[in-house]
């Protein structure tokens, strides 16, 4: 049985897609019905209308349906994006006052690939008259005036380690430490983590293991290009941190790619794709001290390396910047015996 969805004919209905897949993107469509893209990820966007929208791993949109069709029974398909074999899953949108059954054939999918893809991510663009007007989700300055702190360039590859398959970024491939990172950086334990595995920009080296953690400060103003050097899509994923999404592009990134960012209406997000052999560019305002994840939403390649730690600090301790530990934290590794 499929599931069904049902609606009064000449209302409209919210729908929220997410990706909760591993590993693919997929493309999500209504039979008939066209809709209005609203919001991404806690971003209000634009109110553009499609026919189809591409989601990636990890990534969620919400949408508005006015059932303004014929009353009937509609398919509701999403399908796999960029895969030899196309899945398929099928659901049906059920106008109350039909009694005709779902029939035709499936909406089909987009005919074009990565291109199509790339071109409709850059119509996503921030809504900047919702919400009241505020520049920036702290509301205080516009991210597209503001000079980074520092690039960073993080490229994805795959290699053998050992003789066994592992994923990198910078040519570093991941490994979890026997105590949680934020710990160790607390109680100030050596040999947990290194700061200094991972490198600003790719340099080519042999890939090798490391607990990698790239230092920043908090306060800073972030660009992070995401270079995708193989041929399959990417999705990365950033914990505690919303970050605006200004740039795709085709092949290498370099700093003249930064003529091509939107830096009036980007929307913000907490995951974003990169298209095979393409980069992807980010702005990031590291305005939440901690130890933050950055990784690869695919869940292979997570487990098997592709992300590292973002260590945002100050050294002035101030509950405006971060709460004090708990006092029934959990110790555990390194970590055991030691005093909150």
């Amino acid at each position: 049985m499929k599931n069904t969805f049902s609606g009064e004919q000449g209302k409209t209905y919210m729908f929220r897609i997410s990706n909760i897949g591993l590993s693919t993107s997929l493309n999500f469509r209504i039979q008939g019905h066209s809709m209005k893209l609203v919001e991404v990820e806690g971003s209000h966007v634009i109110q553009n209308i499609y026919d189809s929208l591409d989601v990636h791993v990890g990534q969620s949109v919400s949408v508005l349906v006015t059932l303004n069709q014929p009353p009937k029974v509609y398919y509701i398909v999403a399908s796999t994006r960029f895969t030899r074999s196309v899945l398929t899953a099928t659901a049906v949108l059920h106008y109350t006052n039909s009694q005709t059954p779902v029939s035709g054939p499936l909406p089909a999918a987009p005919a074009y690939q990565f291109h199509w893809s790339m071109q409709q991510a850059r119509t996503y663009r921030w809504n900047l008259t919702s919400n009241a007007a505020r520049p920036n989700p702290q509301g205080s300055f516009h991210y597209g005036k503001i000079t980074p702190t520092k690039t960073i360039v993080l490229a994805n590859s795959a290699s053998l380690i050992n003789g066994k398959l592992r994923y990198s970024v910078n040519g570093v491939s991941f490994i979890n430490a026997d105590t949680p990172l934020k710990l160790a950086d607390h109680f100030n334990i050596p040999g947990v983590f290194s700061m200094n595995a991972i490198q600003d920009v790719p340099s080519g080296v042999a890939a090798s293991f490391a607990t990698s953690v790239m230092p920043a400060s908090l306060h800073d103003f972030l660009e992070v290009v995401f270079q995708n050097n193989e041929n399959t899509m990417q999705s990365w994923h950033l914990d505690g941190y919303d970050f605006w999404v200004v740039g795709f592009g085709s092949g290498q990134w370099t700093p003249k790619k930064r003529r091509t960012y939107n830096l009036v209406d980007a929307l913000t997000r907490h995951t974003t794709q990169v298209y095979p052999n393409s980069w992807t560019a980010i702005l990031v305002s590291l305005d939440n001290q901690g130890m933050w994840n950055m990784r690869s939403a695919a869940w292979e390649r997570q487990y098997l390396g592709q992300q590292l730690y973002l260590r945002v600090w100050n050294s002035v301790r101030s509950l405006s910047n971060e709460y004090d530990i708990p006092s029934n934290v959990l110790l555990c590794g390194k970590a055991v015996g030691r005093h909150p």
